[in-house]
């Protein structure tokens, strides 16, 4: 599947600072599908002359060129396999972006704990704002204190590029690097040493859409992460998950008190039923939509082009529309940032 422009794909929060390919970004679709020259890539190379005398070889269709060319894509790429990219992990024929500039992950840590930080000792006088500063301190020290339970490696996030998770995210990283760097309460202890990574897994939906999953793989190079992408149903994918690593005890997640099944919950609750065992941490449970997008586009956070279109809640292609409350003229619709209500959040899916 080729790549939508990046221009669709990413969205800064000030239109004005809209990332493009110029900027180092990802291509568009059509350099993707342009033939290389190399080794790799037999379609690219010169064409040949066979030896005087040697027997001709049949001449082949351009649809039977087009099949072969198929069969030896489904050999060398089974959809089983596993394979992972910059950090990212995926199905071997899953959508992979240009390799990107892969950096520490102290150093995204540090630089989104400073950006936390300025926001937190900003002099606001906006209301709504002076409410996420709390939420986000509420929300900091919820991730602090799963920090202090678990070592990384027991801890993974479940992240699908959605708004709700994207600022999870970024104060989870922006924690993690406070966490780090804080000495240790014994004085003989060693100093925390920094985690290489920040594991995180993808359920994809039946059908995602290709601007989503662009926007995944994306982020989770920009932000250093180590992601899993799984196809299957979530509670199949959870298990699958929690077998490929053992270590697993907690999973950060996005829900939000006004999503389906998030009103009973608290900040740490375990799985019940018979659903696999890991506790699941709510770091946002608290946070309405307008403090969510107040946050993204106030501290300047990079988000899926998609809620420019008016999508509000993402989920697949076949379930999921841009928001009817958000209906401008001449059949477009306003970016998701301006709708305020929690209750006209999910209008657009079925």
């Amino acid at each position: 599947m080729a790549f939508t422009t990046l221009r669709r794909i990413l969205r800064s929060p000030n239109p004005k600072h809209e990332i493009t390919e110029k900027e180092g970004a990802m291509p568009p679709a059509a350099d993707l599908d342009a033939p290389t020259s190399s080794p790799d890539h037999p379609a690219s190379l010169p064409k040949t002359t066979a030896a005087p005398g040697a027997p001709e070889e049949p001449a082949v269709s351009a649809g039977e060129e087009k099949k072969q060319d198929v069969e030896v894509e489904e050999e060398e790429e089974p959809a089983e396999v596993l394979r992972e990219k910059n950090g990212v992990v995926e199905m071997a024929n899953g959508t992979l972006p240009p390799p990107e500039e892969v950096r520490e992950l102290a150093t995204v840590c540090g630089e989104l704990d400073e950006k936390v930080a300025r926001f937190l000792e900003e002099d606001v006088e906006d209301e709504l704002l002076r409410g996420v500063k709390d939420k986000v301190r509420e929300s900091m020290a919820i991730i602090a204190e799963a920090l202090e339970r678990y070592t990384p490696e027991e801890l993974s996030l479940s992240y699908n590029g959605g708004k709700d998770c994207l600022v999870l995210l970024i104060l989870l990283l922006a924690t993690l690097n406070r966490h780090t760097l804080k000495p240790p309460a014994s004085p003989s202890a060693p100093p925390r040493a920094f985690p290489s990574t920040v594991q995180c897994i993808y359920i994809v939906p039946p059908h995602p859409f290709p601007e989503v999953d662009a926007f995944v793989a994306h982020s989770s190079n920009s932000y250093s992460l180590t992601l899993t992408r799984s196809p299957l149903p979530m509670r199949a994918a959870l298990s699958s998950y929690l077998a490929s690593n053992p270590k697993l005890r907690a999973v950060f997640v996005g829900t939000r008190r006004t999503d389906p099944h998030g009103s009973r919950l608290s900040s740490f609750d375990e799985t019940d039923g018979d659903w696999p065992r890991f506790m699941r941490v709510h770091p946002v449970l608290e946070w309405h939509y307008a403090e969510i997008w107040a946050f993204i586009r106030h501290v300047g956070i990079e988000y899926c082009g998609l809620y420019d279109l008016g999508y509000t809640s993402l989920g697949g292609t076949t379930d999921t529309l841009p928001n009817p409350a958000l209906r401008g003229g001449e059949g477009g619709f306003r970016p998701a940032y301006e709708l305020i209500s929690d209750g006209e959040e999910r209008l657009g899916r079925d």
